[in-house]
């Protein structure tokens, strides 16, 4: 598969509410994940850390809406553009949030996710 094959299959499986099952699929057993915010998690190797991490956001928030736009390819890597509208269940606090994720690809797999966002 292409990197812009990869990045639409997974850009089709968040858009059907399966983020989990893009990364059961697409992901490398020994996945990269970096967050752009400093906190103890920041970077995490694996993908069952890359799952728990996952499966983490999704119960810690109340997901009222989730959007998602690209792919947006060059080389090896594509990007793209994720928006929430959430409420985290911890301190009732409903927000908007917006990243850019950028996905590097090898051997049909993704090897590396970023996510960048204010912080």
């Amino acid at each position: 598969m292409t990197t812009f094959e990869i990045g639409t299959e997974l850009l089709n499986l968040i858009r059907s509410g399966k983020s989990i099952e893009a990364i059961e699929k697409l992901y490398a057993k020994d996945i990269l994940s970096i967050e752009a915010a400093p906190m103890p998690d920041r970077e995490v190797r694996g993908l069952d850390k890359c799952l728990a991490k996952s499966k983490g956001w999704v119960e810690a928030h109340e997901i009222h809406s989730a959007s998602a736009e690209g792919p947006f390819p060059h080389g090896d890597k594509f990007a793209l553009i994720l928006k929430y509208d959430v409420t985290d269940r911890a301190t009732s606090k409903r927000m908007m949030m917006e990243e850019v994720a950028v996905y590097t690809v090898a051997n049909d797999k993704i090897v590396r996710e970023e996510f960048m966002y204010p912080h």
